[in-house]
C-alpha cells in the first residue's frame, strides 16, 4: 500500500503541477483532532444551489465556522458570500479555483456542492490535503470515480459523508424500522418511481457567449470542450451525460438508496434489466433518458424503477415514492408521509399489520449535516460513508449504461469490476478526462 502511495502522490503532483496547483499538502499521517467543543472551519465549493444549503445547514450548527468559498461565477460567489456575512456574520475567503482554496490551511472540512462530473477530483484533491469531506449526491458521475472515491477515502482515513440525506431522517429510518423487525411480514418486492416534470429538459436554446465573471473552461474541468450553452450550465447541466445522469441519477440514487438499506444491499447489481426511450413528444435540451423502467432481481426480493419524466403524478397519487410490498403489508414512504397498508388476513379475520400513518415528515439535510460534523469529532462512520453512496450510484450508473449501448440486461462482475456481456458496456466505466486534468490512480 505505501508503493500504491508513493505512486498515487507522484501523480497527484505531476498533474497538480501541470495545471498550476503549486502547494505541498499534508502527509498521510496528518489528522485533526476536535474536541467535542471544538469548532469546525468548513469551505463551500460550488455554492448556487444545494451547495449553497448544505452550507446554510452547517452554519446552523454552533461549532462551524465558514471560512472559505469557491465557485467559477463571480456573480453566484459574491451573492452567496454577501448572503453568509448579512445571516450568520462571517466573512469567508473568496476563489475562484478550489486548489487555491484548499492551499487553506485553517480548513477542516469542505463541501462539494459541484456538478456531478467534478465529485470525484475535488474529493481526491480535498484527502490529499487533510479535509473531511461533505459530497453531493450521486457520488461520481461515472463507475471508476466511485471506486476511486471510495480507495482513497479509506486510505487516507479522513470522513467522508455523501449528501443521501433520507439515512438520517426520521421517516425512512421509521420505514426500516417497520420492515427489519418483521411488522410487514417478508419483503418480496420494493417499487420506486419517480417523474418529475423537470425531467423532460428545457427548451432548446442557440449557444451564445460566456457570461461575464464566468470561467466556463473551469466550470468544465476534466469535461469534453463544448460551447457554452445555458442549457448545459447552472440548474439544468444534469440533463447531460458529461455532467450527470438525468432524473434517474438525480432522484434515482435517493430512492435506490432506501431500497438498498433495506435488504442491507452494498454491492453493485449483478443484473440489471432495462427499458430506456425518450417519449416526450416535444424536442427538448437533453441526452439523458425521460422514460425508464430498470429491474434490479435479487434471490429474495426484485426492486424496480420507475421514471415518466414530464408528469407531476405516479402511483399512489404521489409525484414520487417508494412502495415496500410484504407479506402482510405494504408501506408506502416519500419525504413527506408513510402509510402503512396491511393486508387482509381472510381466515382470521382481521388485519396482518397494524395501520400506521406518519405525515409530519420533513428534508432530514440538516440532521444528515449534524451526522457529519459529529462523525468528524468522534471518529465514527458516517451515516452515508462512501462504500454506501458507491452502492446506489452502480445501480443507477449500470442503469444509464444500459440504455446508452441499447442492452436490455447487463450482467456485473463485482470482483473484475466489469460487465461480463457487454464490451460496448464497458467502454462507459471509466471516463477520459480532457487534457489538463488527470482521473486519478489509485
Amino acid at each position: 500500500m505505501e508503493t500504491n502511495r508513493r505512486n498515487f502522490l507522484k501523480q497527484t503532483t505531476l498533474a497538480s503541477a501541470g495545471i498550476g496547483l503549486a502547494s505541498t499538502f499534508p502527509s498521510l499521517s496528518f489528522q485533526q483532532r476536535f474536541a467535542a467543543g471544538d469548532k469546525i472551519n468548513v469551505a463551500l465549493i460550488g455554492c448556487r444551489n444545494m451547495g449553497f444549503g448544505i452550507l446554510k445547514h452547517h452554519l446552523s450548527n454552533a461549532d462551524v465556522n465558514c471560512v472559505a468559498m469557491c465557485d467559477i461565477d463571480d456573480s453566484v460567489l459574491n451573492e452567496r458570500a454577501a448572503e453568509v456575512e448579512k445571516t450568520f456574520n462571517q466573512k469567508p475567503k473568496l476563489y475562484k479555483d478550489f486548489r487555491k482554496l484548499l492551499e487553506q490551511k485553517d480548513i477542516d472540512a469542505v463541501i462539494i456542492g459541484t456538478p456531478d462530473h467534478w465529485h470525484c477530483l475535488i474529493t481526491v484533491y480535498a484527502l490529499q490535503a487533510g479535509k473531511h469531506v461533505y459530497v453531493e449526491k450521486p457520488m461520481a458521475n461515472t463507475i471508476a470515480e466511485c471506486d476511486i472515491m471510495v480507495k482513497a477515502a479509506n486510505y487516507y482515513k479522513k470522513t467522508v459523508q455523501v449528501g443521501q440525506q433520507q439515512r438520517s431522517g426520521f421517516i425512512f429510518n421509521k420505514a426500516m424500522e417497520l420492515i427489519k423487525t418483521g411488522q410487514i411480514g417478508a419483503l418480496r418486492k420494493i417499487q420506486m418511481w419517480a417523474n418529475f416534470e423537470y425531467g423532460v429538459g428545457p427548451e432548446v436554446v442557440p449557444d451564445e457567449p460566456v457570461p461575464a465573471g464566468v470561467d466556463y473552461d473551469m466550470w468544465l474541468g476534466p469535461a469534453p470542450k463544448r460551447p457554452y450553452n445555458k442549457n448545459r450550465f447552472h440548474g439544468s447541466w444534469r440533463h447531460f451525460w458529461d455532467y450527470g445522469g438525468g432524473v434517474v441519477s438525480d432522484w434515482g440514487v435517493h430512492l435506490l438508496d432506501m431500497g438498498l438499506w433495506a435488504k442491507d444491499i452494498v454491492k453493485a447489481p449483478a443484473k440489471t434489466l432495462v427499458y430506456a426511450a425518450n417519449t416526450f413528444p416535444e424536442k427538448r435540451a437533453r441526452e439523458t433518458f425521460d422514460t425508464m423502467t430498470v429491474s434490479y432481481p435479487y434471490s429474495d426480493v426484485v426492486i424496480t424503477y420507475d421514471v415518466t419524466a414530464g408528469l407531476q403524478r405516479g402511483p399512489w397519487d404521489r409525484l414520487y415514492g417508494i412502495a415496500f410490498i410484504g407479506n402482510n403489508a405494504t408501506i408506502v414512504v416519500d419525504r413527506s408521509k408513510l402509510t402503512v397498508y396491511p393486508e387482509w388476513d381472510n381466515k382470521a379475520k382481521k388485519n396482518r399489520a397494524e395501520e400506521y400513518v406518519f405525515d409530519q415528515g420533513k428534508e432530514s439535510h440538516g440532521e444528515h449535516v449534524r451526522n457529519f460534523l459529529d462523525s468528524i469529532k468522534s471518529g465514527n462512520k458516517p451515516a452515508c460513508p462512501p462504500e454506501l453512496g458507491r452502492a446506489a450510484a452502480m445501480h443507477v450508473h449500470i442503469a444509464n449504461i444500459a440504455g446508452r449501448v441499447g442492452e436490455p440486461y447487463l450482467l456485473w462482475d463485482e470482483e473484475k469490476k466489469q460487465f461480463s456481456n457487454s464490451k460496448a458496456a464497458n467502454a462507459f466505466i471509466t471516463p477520459e478526462y480532457r487534457t489538463p486534468w488527470t482521473l486519478p490512480k489509485f
